[in-house]
């Protein structure tokens, strides 16, 4: 992790130079440097991009050229045919409705029932035979983004085709098998980068991305599941396209069956479900439709979906298995909280072993013992949860399960809080405690302190360097015994963390408020008190009354505050910070939630602001920023090179402003 964090910085500081030289060559005239040692800078930089291509951006000097991109994803260019969505449906019943529909309106209709891949629709232009574009699914209707570059790194993507039609067009899935999808995470942890959730966001992010070796490096796939339009040769079915598309080495769906009668399409598509564990990829559903071309052009489609088709949905994958154990760990506020610790099942393609149990009163209302035999699903395919006890299958001997009311960390006393389901541990020394709330203190919505983790703090707790909060803040005090044992890292790495922790005193008490991790205040309901109040202290002198003044701050979240400063190891801990020259006042007291409740989407490249200070400007102003446009968005703040989102935009009659604009609302 040591040299990957000391080649991010030299990527930084090489890039910050040869922008500086740029700037001094095209715009000043007064370069300072010979050529060959810019080239030499450049020669670096392209080096190190080229063994860590992730780590490459779009504002990097090798992807840009007098201060314009050379290509990134984003380009638009026009459907030549609409990439709608699919209906849902979520039932037998609504499957077999939608066929007997098809059956009455139809002459003999045959049905298709196919996977339906979880990944990301990507469409693919051959002229004479050539793959001139691959265009991703956009707004569907009118454009999307050109990521032909990318495309031509996928293996199952053929750079030409056999029979050289005048036009071929043709609609698929690039998705990321799972095996890949482990190896790309490893890799994202490796460098320090936040990992995918899934294959379809990593087969998404990287379908997308800057340059084209990490989509070959990141191993993509894709199958084929839809002829768009062809000129010089008429197909009659959907089969028939793809018997051609197989001849000419595209990759298409391969476990489709063709079915005439309503029961026929609902055993192909149990037939699916019951494959799901098997396969080397996610799907998240089965698709039923019509072979046809000719049904399909005399049904149409509405604005939104095709009237001959339809994507059956299956539910939530559950399977048994039997409970052997639950644990019990401590987070920041001492709340304990229990987990199922059971036999390894396969859900969805992943092994899984354990699930929340939340507290004691889920567990009585499942009535979960130890040897139960339980029923697990994950939620949204995602997140593993238990849904029932098999009482049929209970050991005679079980007893209920009830939480113990000691600590399981310090062994203090755990006590039902009033008015709650939580059981939480007494002991304000406990250990655990101090953990976590040190881990929240240095995480990214509060201090934002980098180059902490998990096994570092707990080191310097098991050390004696900290045992709460302000102790960060004396580690230069140790700074040669630390550098001696290692602990931080080399000379180099401890002095730059010593001078990270040193930066954070400036932040905005907004980010302090937020790590002093009160009960039920977050990042956002920091922001407005110290909007509203301008000080830590003024919050602490603020009477009930005062501080329900704050928005959307509510009688629980006004007793949490209160009895947080009411402690008196909390006020030590406050005067100790203020000693050490953390920044207790606003700058901008003044400011009182100009942008409350406003929604924005940043796009574009901004010529002042990074998009990071845009939005850090829009959060302490009482704003929100979400990453994609809807009916809800308020304003678009475009930069230079906007994209789809300011498409979108346009076509939603949303807002859009310029940085201009921008800090003018804001003055």
């Amino acid at each position: 992790m040591a040299k990957i964090d000391e080649i991010k910085a030299e990527l930084t500081k090489l890039r910050k130079e040869i922008r500086r030289h740029n700037k001094l060559y095209y715009e000043k005239d007064a370069p300072e440097i010979e050529d060959f040692e810019y080239d030499a800078l450049m020669r670096r930089l392209k080096a190190i991009e080229a063994e860590f291509p992730e780590l490459i951006t779009k504002t990097s000097p090798t992807q840009t050229v007098g201060g314009k991109a050379t290509r990134e994803a984003g380009v638009l260019i026009a459907h030549d045919v609409p990439m709608l969505s699919l209906q849902d449906v979520f039932s037998k019943e609504e499957v077999l409705s939608f066929v007997k529909s098809m059956r009455e309106t139809l002459d003999n209709p045959e049905f298709v029932v196919e996977e339906k891949i979880d990944g990301l629709s990507l469409a693919l232009r051959y002229e004479n035979g050539i793959l001139t574009h691959a265009i991703t699914r956009g707004d569907g209707v009118r454009e999307g983004e050109d990521v032909t570059a990318n495309a031509l790194v996928i293996k199952d993507i053929p750079h030409k085709i056999k029979t050289p039609l005048p036009y071929f067009e043709v609609r698929g899935e690039v998705y990321m098998e799972r095996e890949a999808f482990l190896k790309v995470n490893e890799r994202q942890e490796l460098l320090g980068l936040k990992p995918f959730a899934n294959p379809r966001n990593s087969a998404a992010g990287t379908l997308r991305s800057l340059d084209s070796r990490v989509a070959k490096e990141r191993n993509l796939s894709m199958f084929v599941f839809n002829l768009q339009t062809a000129r010089g040769r008429e197909f009659l079915t959907h089969t028939e396209a793809y018997d051609f598309m197989r001849e000419n080495g595209l990759k298409i769906i391969h476990n489709y069956k063709v079915c005439k009668t309503e029961e026929e399409v609902w055993d192909a598509i149990d037939a699916i479900g019951k494959s799901r564990g098997e396969l080397s990829y996610d799907i998240d559903g089965a698709v039923v439709k019509l072979n046809s071309f000719r049904h399909r052009e005399f049904l149409g489609a509405t604005s939104k979906f095709p009237r001959w088709a339809v994507a059956y949905k299956y539910p939530p994958e559950e399977k048994e298995t039997v409970l052997r154990n639950i644990e019990l760990s401590v987070g920041r506020t001492g709340r304990i909280t229990p987990t199922a610790v059971f036999d390894p099942v396969s859900l969805c393609g992943t092994k899984v072993e354990r699930a929340t149990l939340h507290n004691q009163d889920f567990i009585n209302e499942l009535d979960i013992r130890l040897g139960d035999t339980i029923l697990v699903y994950k939620s949204g395919e995602i997140i593993p949860k238990i849904k029932a006890v098999v009482k049929e299958k209970r050991p005679q001997d079980s007893e209920a399960y009830i939480m113990p009311n000691i600590c399981p960390v310090c062994g203090g006393k755990a006590e039902r809080m009033e008015n709650a389901a939580d059981l939480k541990c007494a002991n304000p020394n406990c250990p655990s405690k101090a953990e976590n709330r040190i881990l929240h203190f240095l995480s990214r919505d509060a201090m934002d302190i980098k180059g902490f983790g998990v096994a570092l703090v707990r080191e310097l707790i098991e050390g004696g360097y900290i045992k709460n909060i302000s102790d960060i803040y004396d580690l230069y005090k140790k700074r040669d015994e630390l550098v001696e044992k290692g602990i931080l890292g080399k000379e180099k790495n401890t002095d730059k963390l010593l001078a990270a922790i040193e930066d954070s005193k400036q932040n905005d008490p907004r980010r302090l408020l937020t790590g002093l991790g009160i009960d039920g205040i977050g990042s956002a309901a920091a922001r407005d008190l110290i909007a509203h109040f301008g000080s830590v202290d003024s919050i602490i002198a603020a009477k009930d009354e005062e501080l329900l003044e704050v928005p959307d701050l509510g009688e629980v979240s006004v007793k949490n505050i209160r009895a947080f400063f009411a402690n008196n190891e909390t006020i030590k801990l406050i005067e100790k910070l203020k000693a050490v020259g953390v920044k207790m006042n606003s700058d901008n007291i003044a400011v009182k939630n100009i942008l409350q409740g406003k929604i924005f989407v940043l796009t574009g490249t901004l010529s002042t602001l990074s998009r990071k200070e845009a939005a850090s400007l829009i959060e302490e102003n009482g704003g929100k920023v979400t990453g994609s446009v809807s009916k809800k968005t308020d304003y678009v703040l475009a930069g230079e090179d906007a994209g789809s989102k300011l498409a979108k935009a346009e076509s939603l009659g949303v807002s859009v402003i310029s940085e201009e604009e921008f800090l003018k609302m804001l003055s």
